[in-house]
């Protein structure tokens, strides 16, 4: 292993560089003079864009010029509804920048497709990539083959476990997961007061996207001292296939007291079985993730009592934003982590979501300015 002359470490220092970035530009600095270190990577910095030849005005707002960029986006269920208006933020983040992105991957959560696909995009010199790390093991090797290539790389939806993101990313974008199960399991506690026998359907389980929150919502109603009797069940990676499986477990335990889910497709799912067996008149409570539309309808209705957003318009919007900033700066600005928020939407407040149909839910593709007086409150 190479030793680092201090000097040099102290000059890197100055530059305020995360954890990843400091130790890349260290690995390969050896015993060269402190001040040969920070030259060359403001010179590496100003290398790919020549932003200093630009005139304020000759790219969009006041930037200077910009090549147009192409970001890849590498998803796990690449046709999966919840991701629509992830895809739109996308589009309207390059709309913005003058940028393009990809978007690629798996449509049935299969990791080494996934991974095939992001190599694909590191051959194909992308300039910047965007991962849902559902596997942190797997992405592990991809994400520094990336960052070795001069590929600036954030995940976004799914990432490692808190305080250990598994990869090298530069960072993440998206809900912090397991938090989110926790608030779950608070509200199953709250909703279930006489306990009783509940399932929480998972569409895959041990992808990093839906497990931690499984895992939390799992702490969190054994915290509570209730005596609810908590299952995780998969339900799949693929729409269809999540209802015939909900389906099938309601028809056959007749008991349950509760129905969850840590996904969009299953909590989908969820509201039409609760729907088609009338299981509200029993007794039953339901809830579960994400503002697919059918979703919304079925808080509407009574057949789902709440569902946890997300906001995945912005995990589409701040991963091209954040890797175009990141190659406008030369890499000077790092993109920080990003946690994109829990909101509780329930009969109270689902009203604004479906009496609006916008690109920020994936309900509409029309650009449009939403004029509306006061905020939607928390439930």
């Amino acid at each position: 292993m190479k030793k680092i002359d201090p000097q040099v470490e102290e000059a890197v220092d100055t530059l305020g560089l995360n954890g990843l970035a400091r130790r890349r530009l260290l690995s390969g600095a050896g015993m060269v003079s402190a001040s040969a270190a920070a030259a060359a990577l403001l010179s590496a910095c100003s290398a790919d864009n020549k932003s200093d030849n630009g005139k304020p005005g000759d790219g969009v707002g006041d930037f200077p010029k910009t090549p147009k960029w192409r970001f890849v986006f590498v998803n796990h269920v690449t046709t999966n509804p919840f991701f629509t208006p992830t895809q739109y933020g996308a589009a309207d983040a390059c709309a913005l920048l003058g940028a393009s992105f990809q978007w690629t991957g798996s449509k049935d959560s299969s990791v080494p497709e996934m991974v095939s696909t992001m190599s694909a995009a590191v051959s194909a010199k992308a300039d910047g990539i965007a991962v849902a790390v559902v596997d942190k093991n797997a992405f592990k090797s991809p994400v520094d083959k990336a960052l070795d290539a001069g590929i600036p790389t954030v995940s976004y939806n799914a990432d490692g476990a808190k305080g250990d993101p598994g990869t090298s990313r530069l960072c993440y974008i998206g809900q912090d997961l397991y938090q989110s199960g926790v608030e779950l399991g608070r509200r199953i506690a709250s909703v279930m007061p006489s306990g009783g026998d509940a399932v929480g359907f998972i569409a895959t389980p041990g992808a990093l996207n839906i497990q931690p929150r499984i895992d939390g919502a799992t702490d969190a109603i054994k915290a509570s001292g209730k005596s609810i009797n908590f299952k995780s069940v998969a339900s799949g990676a693929e729409l269809p296939q999540e209802l015939s499986t909900i389906d099938a477990y309601a028809s056959g335990h007749k008991d349950l007291k509760g129905l969850f889910a840590v996904d969009a497709g299953s909590t989908e799912s969820v509201g039409k079985v609760v729907k088609k067996y009338g299981l509200k008149k029993k007794g039953v409570v339901a809830g579960g993730f994400d503002l697919n539309p059918n979703t919304l309808t079925a808080i509407k209705a009574g057949d789902l009592d709440f569902t946890i957003d997300q906001q995945p318009y912005l995990q589409g919007f701040l991963s091209v934003l954040y890797l175009w900033m990141y190659k406008l700066s030369g890499g000077l600005v790092i993109p920080s982590v990003t946690d994109t928020g829990l909101l509780f939407v329930t009969k109270d407040n689902v009203d604004p979501y479906l009496q609006t149909r916008t690109r920020y839910e994936g309900s509409s593709t029309k650009q449009q300015l939403i004029k509306r007086s006061g905020a939607i409150g928390h439930a």
